[in-house]
């Protein structure tokens, strides 16, 4: 897909962020899946003139709810023409669901690059360790396409899918959304579950998202009751099992693009990382495992 560029300034990556049609593009011919029209735009010259004032040279998107398994939108993001038209090269992930493939027919084409399970558009009453969810996992891992968890009502929920998941098959990398919605802990039963989360990192093969951390603090922007929990996280998994991502364009009107960027350089600061940890984080960390490419600057 992008080229090798020539060496440089470390690149920084956004790890996770959503693109959808614009309305007019929706109605002509990107339509929105009937009840998931966004209430905010999302198309992708309004991500390029964020990502151009804050001074992030590529992104990781993943697949939104507003298209659901409809993925035209962001595959013709992907045609040479468009990108060089562009002038960004994005790093791209269809992210669908259980319901998105077969294991059989499961493939990946167009620059498309990883997979996401959401255990809720599972059938009611089964678990993503079910025969259809193994067979995608290992299908993933055999493909070297990582997989992404979203535990958005709470890791706690679903630890043990995700511990048979990577104990059955430890050659499929395992990305964890937002830092598995963690929040700051403020009783027992939070620290455990953070403590879960830590616990995680002794399969090597899982990646941690310092993304969204508007899901996951409990201040308002620059989110720096996160301190705590960013300098653990490092702490067990190390930076380079570690990834920022802005979660655009949701986090736009909640703090601003660039200002999410700068929220995760502050953090990283107090927690007095090295130069290279942060380069790690914001984008050596996302384009080793999503090219195998652990340079900072290509």
């Amino acid at each position: 897909m992008a080229a090798a560029a020539a060496s440089g300034p470390p690149k920084i990556i956004d790890s996770h962020l959503h693109v959808w049609a614009s309305p007019q593009q929706a109605a002509e011919k990107y339509p929105y899946f009937p009840g998931q029209e966004p209430t905010l735009p999302g198309h992708v010259e309004f991500l390029l003139e964020c990502m151009g004032q804050a001074g992030v040279d590529g992104a990781l998107i993943v697949q939104p709810i507003n298209h659901k398994f409809d993925h035209s939108y962001v595959t013709r993001l992907l045609s040479p023409v468009m990108l060089e038209n562009l002038e960004c090269h994005f790093y791209h992930t269809p992210f669908g669901s259980v319901k998105s493939y077969s294991h059989s027919s499961m493939s990946f084409q167009d620059g498309y690059r990883a997979v996401r399970f959401n255990p809720y558009l599972w059938p009611s009453g089964q678990l993503m360790t079910n025969e259809v969810g193994k067979a995608m996992f290992a299908k993933a891992g055999e493909l070297g396409a990582p997989v992404g968890f979203m535990c958005m009502k709470g890791l706690d929920l679903h630890l043990s899918e995700i511990e048979e998941l990577c104990t059955e098959f430890p050659s499929t990398v395992v990305l964890l959304d937002h830092l598995g919605f963690c929040k700051p802990p403020k009783n027992q039963e939070e620290e455990q579950v953070f403590s879960k989360l830590l616990n995680l990192s002794r399969f090597p093969q899982v990646y941690v998202k310092l993304s969204a951390l508007f899901r996951v603090s409990r201040c308002q922007y620059p989110y720096e009751d996160l301190s705590d929990i960013v300098t653990k996280v490092v702490s067990s998994y190390g930076a380079n099992r570690i990834m920022w991502g802005s979660d655009f364009p949701y986090v736009v009107p909640e703090c601003g693009y660039k200002e999410a960027k700068e929220a995760v350089w502050q953090l990283l600061q107090q927690a007095q990382l090295s130069s290279s940890e942060t380069e790690w984080i914001m984008g050596r960390t996302v384009n080793q495992i999503i090219f195998n490419n652990p340079s900072s600057s290509s």
